[in-house]
């Protein structure tokens, strides 16, 4: 944390400047908002050296354990957020992302509570904003309750289009997924997860 952190950390001050996020030139930049452990944040980042990745997490714990990955693996193509997303993707330009990830978010449960849910109508206008045309915007949880609200708040804004290839694929992950801690949390519970892809039209 002390010493790999300042110098993958990546602030929205950043984003007003005109030094390169990344110093290799990605040919995309696709961002993870919560990264949790890491998992898929680093199999995505060492199958795809060619992308540049932005991992946001607010818990100090998933950010060291990804930092660790990033050492061992020997990446260099993940900038880190260690705090939320939502000033980050604010601070982004328009059309600056080609895919964003929203896996297993905290689902705040309780009634009371949901207005603090990551997807919400103004999170899905900022991600329309900043999303390609032709982007992707991937969604996965458990909760049953959260995958609708997601889905209700996405297709409600005119930039998204689910893309539901057949009846079932939204209950199958996609090709290339890499299980996370959560995904298998939820195994053990005996819940099904839901992996909804919407594209940037």
């Amino acid at each position: 944390m002390r010493e790999a952190l300042p110098r993958l950390a990546i602030t929205p001050a950043e984003f007003a400047g005109s030094a390169p996020i990344f110093a290799h030139g990605p040919s995309e930049i696709w961002l993870e908002i919560g990264f949790g452990g890491g998992e898929h944040l680093l199999a995505q980042a060492a199958a795809r050296p060619d992308i540049g990745f932005i991992g946001c997490e607010p818990f100090v714990n998933g950010v060291a354990k990804l930092l660790a990955g990033l050492e061992e693996l020997r990446l260099s193509n993940v900038r880190i957020h260690a705090g939320d997303a939502g000033a980050l993707i604010e601070a982004m330009s328009a059309n600056f992302l080609s895919r964003v990830f929203c896996l297993y978010p905290d689902p705040w449960p309780k009634r009371r509570h949901n207005k603090r849910r990551v997807i919400s109508s103004e999170m899905v206008e900022e991600l329309a904003r900043i999303l390609r045309p032709r982007g992707e915007l991937r969604f996965a949880s458990d909760i049953d309750d959260y995958c609708g609200w997601a889905l209700r708040r996405i297709l409600e804004a005119p930039a998204f289009r689910w893309r539901a290839r057949q009846s079932s694929d939204w209950r199958e992950a996609w090709p290339e997924w890499r299980s996370t801690r959560y995904e298998a949390k939820a195994q053990r519970a005996g819940r099904t997860s839901s992996y909804l892809t919407f594209q940037r039209v």
